[in-house]
């Protein structure tokens, strides 16, 4: 590696008069001090090449003896050959052992071109991730993501009453960053998913793009279903139905419900709830008001009000053109839910503390009913984390997904 860094050792040819000067400096300086760097990094080193290179037979043009000592360099720019070194021999040991020594290099260092201008490391370089288990806990500074271990895991993502996948796309663009794999599915009626949500009477309809997808999974594959909203309920009933394919669940701002506990019954504990949270949403009869009603749809402008009012407001306005009515038969079904079946599977809540959808106070209600493995919490979020805190509900989920479970 030192023979390869001679090219970075300047080589100039001074003038008489220089010469003079320089030798003169030279005979009164004290004796220079014992190197220190390793000889590969070391200028010195480089110099010795220089040499060699001067009286190569294959040289064109040699210099006096004279001349040879008389070099000049400078300092910043050996530094900057240095720290350029440094990271060719990174890179070298990377080749050498499988790639991962290269993670060791801080993000955040920046390297000098030759015109004095900053070289800085692009955004998508910090957000690397080491494959390798040896390095699952290390924390490359000025970096977001924590990195994962060794295992690919797998999430599947299940949006809430309203949504559709759409929703989850910042966060399976950083997940995906963090070489996980991710699914973001379309319940019925949801979406893209262009069923008739008046037709849609029960949660196996509603959920059965999430059914059929775990229906359809590899034998021994285990992903781990994180539900928001309405689709906790509807992780749920997966869990119950498919426990040997689920890891873990994570209910984001979502209803964790108990056996024999509708999702309706948890948004009718009025106490808890806002004025906005009541005008916001308006029943639909398809069937005549003399039925039950068919769906729940939204008011859209008073949807920065109930769902994103910490949300960026690019996000609001696909919201506005995306949002769905929410099949109502759903939300008044009560789970069937066993120790063996969905008992069985570890489960964590993150909380959203300025949510106006589902109140603080209801999730709290939900966590102490059914108390999950692990709860979080991300400060300053509304209904929608994904929208208006994806970077925090990433390292939430993240994390969550390298803790010891069930």
């Amino acid at each position: 590696m030192g023979n390869s860094l001679a090219c970075f050792s300047p080589i100039t040819r001074t003038s008489n008069k220089a010469v003079a000067v320089a030798a003169a400096a030279e005979s009164n300086s004290p004796p220079p001090a014992k190197e220190i760097l390793p000889p590969w990094l070391s200028p010195s080193a480089a110099l010795r090449k220089s040499r060699k290179l001067l009286y190569s037979p294959s040289s064109k043009k040699s210099y006096s003896s004279k001349e040879e000592h008389q070099l000049v360099y400078d300092d910043s720019y050996i530094k900057q050959q240095a720290q350029i070194a440094s990271m060719l021999y990174q890179h070298h040991l990377m080749q050498s052992n499988g790639g991962d020594l290269l993670l060791n290099l801080d993000r955040s260092v920046s390297s000098k071109n030759h015109t004095g201008g900053p070289k800085k490391l692009s955004r998508r370089s910090r957000s690397l991730s080491s494959s390798t288990a040896s390095l699952s806990s290390l924390h490359l500074p000025n970096q977001d993501v924590i990195t994962r271990s060794d295992d690919c895991k797998h999430f599947v993502l299940v949006h809430g009453g309203g949504f559709g996948a759409w929703c989850w796309y910042k966060t399976i663009a950083l997940l995906k960053e963090s070489k996980f794999e991710v699914d973001a599915l379309d319940l019925s009626g949801s979406g893209s998913n262009f069923c008739d949500t008046n037709s849609i009477t029960s949660l196996s309809q509603f959920a059965a793009p999430l059914t059929q997808f775990l229906a359809n999974l590899d034998e021994g594959k285990k992903v781990i279903l994180v539900g928001h909203d309405i689709g906790g309920a509807c992780i749920s009933y997966a869990m119950e139905m498919f426990p040997s394919k689920v890891s873990m669940a994570i209910f984001v701002a979502a209803t964790m419900l108990t056996n024999d506990q509708s999702a309706l019954d948890v948004f009718s504990q009025q106490s808890c709830l806002s004025d906005i949270n009541q005008r916001a949403q308006k029943f639909v009869y398809a069937n005549g008001k003399n039925h039950q009603p068919t769906a729940i749809d939204f008011d859209k402008s008073l949807l920065e009000d109930f769902l994103f009012n910490r949300t960026p407001s690019k996000d609001i306005a696909l919201a506005s053109v995306s949002m769905r009515p929410v099949p109502f038969g759903p939300v008044t079904e009560k789970l069937s839910l066993s120790a063996a079946k969905y008992g069985s599977i570890s489960r964590f809540y993150v909380k959203t503390d300025d949510d106006f959808a589902l109140p603080r106070p209801l999730q709290e209600s939900m966590i102490q009913s059914s108390p999950p493995q692990q709860v979080f919490e991300i400060r300053g979020s509304d209904h929608s984390p994904f929208l208006s805190k994806p970077q925090a509900l990433h390292r939430i989920l993240t994390e969550i997904s390298n803790l010891p479970h069930k």
